[in-house]
This record gives C-alpha cells, sequence and structure tokens, in this order.
C-alpha cells in the first residue's frame, strides 16, 4: 500500500522538480553571468538586437507593393488578394527563411565600448589594432590561433541562443504586432511592454553615436601624449639636477686648490 502510493506520487514530483529546474535554467540563462572575464549578453540586449534584426528585415521588404494571390482553382474570383506588405508570406520570410536570430551571428564583441553597445558588427577597434600590428610583421599571441581571431565569440553564441528562445516564446505576440499593430514601435511593443521587466530596460536608450568615439580616442590619445610629455620633462630636470651637482663639485675642488697654493 505505501508503496503504491509512493509509485503514484513519482510522477508529481519528478514534474515539480523539472518544473523548478525550467524556471531556474530560464533565470540564469539570460543573467549576466561573468566568469573568466566572459560577461554573458543580458535578456534587455537579446531582445534588442532581435528588434534589431527583425526590424531590418521588414524594411528590407517593406517597399514591395506586390499583391499575393492566394486560394484554390482557376476562378480568379475566388482567389484572395493580399497586400504582400500585410501577408503570412512576408512574416514567415522575416522571422524564419533564415531564421532571424542567425543575424546575430554576425555580431562581434566590440570591448572597448560599453553596455549593449559592446555588440556591434564589423570588427573591433582592439582587432583592427592587432591584425594591424600582424600585418606589419609584428609577433602578436593572444592563446589562440590567428585563424580563430574572427570566430564567433562565447557571447554572441549565447546571445544567438536566447534570441531563439524569445522567438519561440513570444511568436504569438509578434504575429499580433504584424497583422494589427505595425504602426507602434516593435521595441516598446514586444520588448518594453511584454518581455522585459521594468528595471531591466536600460539598454534600450542606448545608442551608438561615431562622434562620441571619435572625441574619446581623441582624449585618450591626448592623455597618453601628455603622460609622455610628464615623462620626458621628469627625465629632463634629473638631468639637469645632475649637471649643476657636478658643477658645484667642480666649484669646490677649483676653491680647494686656489686655498692650497696661497
Amino acid at each position: 500500500m505505501y508503496t503504491n502510493y509512493m509509485c503514484r506520487m513519482c510522477p508529481v514530483k519528478m514534474a515539480s522538480v523539472l518544473m523548478f529546474l525550467g524556471i531556474a535554467f530560464i533565470q540564469t540563462s539570460f543573467a549576466d553571468v561573468s566568469s573568466d572575464g566572459v560577461i554573458m549578453p543580458s535578456k534587455c540586449e537579446v531582445c534588442k538586437y532581435l528588434v534589431v534584426e527583425l526590424q531590418s528585415r521588414l524594411d528590407e521588404t517593406g517597399k514591395n507593393k506586390e499583391v499575393i494571390r492566394t486560394g484554390h482553382g482557376i476562378d480568379p474570383a475566388k482567389k484572395k488578394q493580399v497586400d504582400y506588405r500585410k501577408s503570412d508570406l512576408r512574416l514567415i520570410e522575416a522571422i524564419h527563411e533564415p531564421h532571424v536570430c542567425k543575424r546575430i551571428l554576425e555580431y562581434n564583441l566590440h570591448k572597448e565600448r560599453k553596455g549593449s553597445l559592446r555588440f556591434a558588427k564589423g570588427r573591433s577597434q582592439t582587432m583592427d589594432t592587432l591584425h594591424g600590428l600582424v600585418d606589419k610583421g609584428v609577433k602578436v599571441e593572444l592563446g589562440i590561433p590567428y585563424e580563430l581571431w574572427d570566430s564567433t565569440s562565447v557571447e554572441v553564441a549565447h546571445m544567438q541562443r536566447l534570441c531563439d528562445t524569445i522567438v519561440e516564446e513570444y511568436e504569438d505576440a509578434l504575429e499580433e504586432w504584424y497583422y494589427n499593430h505595425q504602426d507602434e514601435n516593435l521595441m516598446n511593443y514586444l520588448c518594453r511592454d511584454r518581455v522585459l521587466r521594468k528595471d531591466d530596460q536600460e539598454c534600450l536608450a542606448e545608442e551608438f553615436v561615431p562622434e562620441l568615439e571619435k572625441e574619446e580616442d581623441e582624449e585618450k590619445k591626448e592623455e597618453e601624449t601628455e603622460k609622455k610629455t610628464k615623462k620626458k620633462n621628469k627625465k629632463k630636470s634629473k638631468k639637469n639636477m645632475k649637471g649643476e651637482e657636478g658643477t658645484t663639485e667642480e666649484e669646490n675642488q677649483e676653491a680647494k686648490v686656489e686655498k692650497d697654493e696661497l
């Protein structure tokens, strides 16, 4: 009797354990977990770049004024005419053909930038500098083969997987926006109002401004030049001090010689 009761309870207990593990996995997978210098993307960053890429896909096809005829049979009266911009085909192509989250793999990690701006397409300034040194014949060692320098980083690969998760979980919301709310901002509709908590939306306001990056680079260069000039000045002052000490010793010796002669 006791064993039968326990067996009947096993599936319930197992289900609760699995549910607990599933919740724990979702919470940790989107967290900013830092280990060995690796900072995983936040849920805000993932949602932000998902919307950026999906909106880009839709903008690419938004100018198409093609009319699609749906239905079967030869009789044209039985076929419906649908604007491609509001068709199922356009949505399917934008999300799944190929999957929109594959575009995330085109991003690189720009460690010189802050916040969500660390994820961007193109080679980072750091990698540009390192490649430039190699081109000049300088030996640079990063602990990995040169062929893997531009490979997908752990952070970007993780962001791509989490992007897949958001698309699966909020596909109904994406369809609702597409068919009935295209006049609303997709970033607000999906990320602010549905996916993210109110205390996890800071990255949505972060925008990359190239001019600011140039100014920061110029400031860094100025600081470096100032440090170099200060070092040079210190060296010169030390040399001058040594020179003055040398002249005073010579003067003392001359004075001693004069005394001896007298």
